[in-house]
């Protein structure tokens, strides 16, 4: 992505969404992850955190360099600028609303209430800036009996009822193994935001986006809440199974394990014939998706055959041959992910800049055919760009720079 110098000096970046001016209020991925979208898209996003206490993030590993610096807070904080300010002095009060006024969203992701306490509520912002997105995500959302209470990702797991239905049958459940709740609440901010930010184009009119981990939890629940209104069916742990169609799951092979997903009488049919036993499509045992769904059928007839045909092959060897024929891919591990080629040529393995060293992470998921190509900056340090950002957005001169430093407000 090409950049152009401001007249502070500072980067100002290209894309769809240039001269977008986001305030990032987050810390560690539930809002990082949001404003690093918006980063990437081409908006100008400024990290603020307190100068004495900045994203804890910070410290996750893995670490880099003599600095030991974070690759994890690189991860998802790359291409912003960084600003310090203490939120709690007047001062910092101050710059804030000074700041607002020439951006058009604020992402915060404080228990509901806390900026209220600070003075800094949306209508508070708002009378400065009647333009702004207010961007909010938390545990709960903003509204509801539970919106104060503190929370993590995994209570947004446990709450939102993805735990519940993790894992193995017979077995207690396990939580996804990612930090779904806070990904999944940011992508929806990001979603959110930008809907508000079209309204606020054609109106003039700002608002709150209010997003919630539990919330976005559920969502990614896929059929257990109708299963539930309709049919009073809790779902439950069911491992590598699906609810209502096999084949499809985890099947071994060779050298570790495909998934397999051929359910269909079309690609069933596909399968044996590709596995020298066209006969088997026809065999009265099997022969249609109804019988080959039934739990002892499946166990007994169609698992052995399938473990019979792939164990002959390593995951390779399978999608080679039948890849591109049927629901059949290769169970990869990440460095195996990192490695493929098809994620080489969509550019979803970047290198971003750590301490001097240039280290691999996710890309940008989102393709737009218009899109210059992406360059991928460097996380800030804290307070790295408090002269150029609070000159150009709050018109801070270098006297009252060094007087805020010193009284603690930057």
């Amino acid at each position: 992505m090409n950049k152009e110098q401001s007249a502070g000096g500072m980067a100002v970046r290209s894309g769809a969404l240039r001269n977008v001016v986001v305030l990032d209020i987050t810390r560690v991925v539930a809002g990082p992850f949001c404003s690093m979208l918006l980063a990437d898209l081409g908006a100008t996003v400024i990290k603020v955190e307190h100068p004495g206490d900045p994203d804890y993030a910070r410290t996750f590993p893995p670490f880099v360099g003599d600095e030991q610096l974070s690759a994890f807070f690189t991860q998802f904080n790359r291409n912003k600028q960084g600003i310090t300010l203490n939120l709690k002095s007047e001062d910092g009060k101050a710059l804030l609303k000074k700041l607002v006024r020439k951006a058009d969203i604020l992402v915060e992701n404080f228990r509901p209430g806390t900026m209220d306490k600070l003075g800094l509520g949306y209508e508070v912002l708002r009378a400065e800036n009647p333009k702004l997105i207010y961007t909010a995500i938390s545990g709960f959302g903003r509204t509801g009996p539970n919106s104060s209470k503190p929370a993590y990702d995994n209570t947004g797991q446990a709450a939102g009822g993805l735990w519940s239905m993790n894992g193995y049958a017979e077995m207690p459940p396990v939580r996804v193994g990612t930090i779904i709740g806070d990904l999944a609440a940011s992508l929806y901010a990001a979603i959110g935001t930008l809907a508000a930010l079209r309204q606020a184009e054609t109106s003039g009119v700002g608002q709150v986006v209010d997003v919630s981990q539990q919330d976005s939890v559920l969502t990614l629940t896929e059929n257990a809440v109708v299963r539930y209104t309709a049919e009073k069916d809790v779902a439950s742990p069911l491992g590598n199974d699906h609810p209502f169609v096999r084949p499809y799951g985890q099947f071994p092979c060779k050298d570790g394990y495909v998934f397999f997903g051929g359910y269909t009488d079309k690609f069933w049919a596909i399968t044996c014939a590709l596995f020298g036993e066209p006969e088997r499509a026809k065999d009265p045992e099997i022969d249609t998706m109804e019988k080959r769904f039934d739990r002892v059928v499946a166990e007994t007839k169609v698992n052995p055959l399938l473990e019979r045909w792939f164990s002959r092959y390593t995951k390779t060897e399978l999608e080679e041959m039948a890849g591109d024929k049927i629901p059949l891919s290769a169970i990869k591990t990440i460095a195996e992910v990192v490695e493929d080629p098809h994620i080489a040529a969509r550019n979803m393995i970047v290198n971003v800049p750590v301490a001097g060293k240039l280290i691999g992470m996710f890309g940008q998921p989102i393709k737009l055919s218009a899109a210059e190509v992406t360059s991928f900056e460097k996380a800030p340090l804290p307070g790295e760009h408090n002269a150029d950002v609070l000159a150009r957005f709050a018109d801070v001169t270098p006297d009252e720079l060094a007087r805020l430093k010193a009284s603690g407000a930057i």
